[in-house]
């Protein structure tokens, strides 16, 4: 199967994935390359802890003399390339970074980033790092520093040459090449058209446009039969502590992580050909800045979940910057309680079971998740279409 996404950096840059064809001396070398990586964060971490027991500073400098000590005196660490090596050193540097500045801000401990943990041999994926001077791209072939060669599976041309790449193996074992490279716009033809979005659950999206109203497609509910198959396998073969999983859980597992990927591709697929459509049909967006988070401890949350609301609204508005067009975020706050016709704001929260809204000031009566995507459009600025 051949597999691309596109992802958003948020700094300018767009990520483009693709699958890769590994050979076994490929896959050997690059499992190989890994082992010395995962040494080498796990050395960072435990330099960390005694850095701060002995009231001592662990930054990137420090770590880059580490690693050069650690290459001078270790054979094996030298037959790697340098260049993941120190990708890895500058990516444990700024996690450890984000972790202080959250505990000297004295952030909450639900919103602080984790100091950096260590990294276990059979629970943690390969992930390799490298930058421009580390790989190049040669007949449709992936070259890596260290003498390393994959085949890339093009499904589609770069736009433009990558900057850095990172290689990595999910949790089927299939291997992916994800490439950084500067965002490009492709304009579309102007279609004088606006659109409001309201997100829900009963509907994913409801939009001011009946056309353009993106249905719930419950893609986990309809694999939960059999993810719940998998799993009961899964429990009947667990190995005991400390002893080797058999091969029926190890082919349980496998299969239970195959489907899971399978519904996140169709959860994907799904938002990135919607979101596509109305970027296609509207120059101006007014888009609710929905967070899904807190509905995660409510009773919606495993409909909620399987929504995908964060991921739909997330390809929806890299679409938008793909493509030219605005979108605009609109706070969620008594969108469900104002009305769109005369703005008039009820004196009491809806209850989730009452659909229809009605307007106690101009009588207007509309569905409820209409209106709410009316009042985008209102605070937004931007006149309904």
């Amino acid at each position: 199967m051949t597999a691309i996404t596109q992802e958003s950096e948020g700094d300018g840059h767009a990520r483009y994935t693709y699958r890769l064809r590994v050979s076994s001396g490929a896959r050997t070398a690059l499992e190989a390359e890994w082992s010395r990586c995962r040494w080498l964060w796990n050395e960072c971490c435990a330099r960390s802890k005694k850095a701060h027991r002995d009231g001592e500073k662990c930054g990137p400098a420090r770590l880059d003399k580490m690693l050069t000590q650690a290459r001078t005196a270790m054979s094996w660490l030298r037959e790697g390339s340098s260049v993941p090596q120190q990708q890895l050193i500058r990516d444990f540097a700024k996690s450890r970074a984000k972790a202080l500045k959250d505990i000297k801000a004295r952030l909450p401990m639900r919103q602080r980033a984790g100091m950096p943990r260590y990294k276990k041999k059979h629970q943690d994926a390969p992930s390799l790092n490298y930058t421009r001077r580390g790989f190049r791209l040669k007949n449709g072939r992936l070259h890596l520093a260290g003498g390393i060669a994959v085949t890339v599976v093009w499904s589609r041309d770069l736009p433009k040459p990558p900057s850095s790449v990172r290689v990595y193996r999910d949790s089927t074992g299939a291997w992916y090449a994800s490439f950084v490279v500067p965002a490009v716009t492709g304009a579309l033809p102007e279609t004088g058209a606006v659109i409001g979005i309201d997100w829900g659950v009963k509907e994913t999206a409801t939009t001011t446009s009946d056309e353009h109203d993106l249905p719930h497609p419950q893609h986990g509910k309809n694999a939960a039969q059999r993810l719940a198959h998998y799993q009961r396998m899964m429990s009947r073969r667990r190995p005991p502590k400390g002893k080797a999983a058999s091969k029926g859980y190890r082919t349980a597992q496998a299969q239970a992580a195959k489907l899971h990927k399978k519904v996140a591709r169709q959860r994907q697929d799904a938002a990135r050909k919607w979101a596509k459509k109305v970027v296609r049909d509207h120059d101006a967006l007014a888009v609710e800045d929905f967070r899904p988070k807190f509905l995660a401890k409510s009773t919606m949350a495993r409909k909620a979940a399987d929504a995908a609301i964060g991921a739909t609204k997330a390809a929806l508005v890299e679409m938008a910057r793909k493509h030219g067009r605005t979108a605009h975020l609109v706070h969620p706050a008594h969108t469900t309680m104002d009305c769109a016709q005369c703005g008039a704001r009820t004196k009491h929260a809806l209850p989730l079971s009452e659909r229809t809204y009605t307007c106690t000031a101009c009588g207007v009566v509309s569905p409820r998740d209409k209106n709410s995507a009316r009042v985008m459009l209102v605070r937004a600025g931007l006149q309904p279409g």
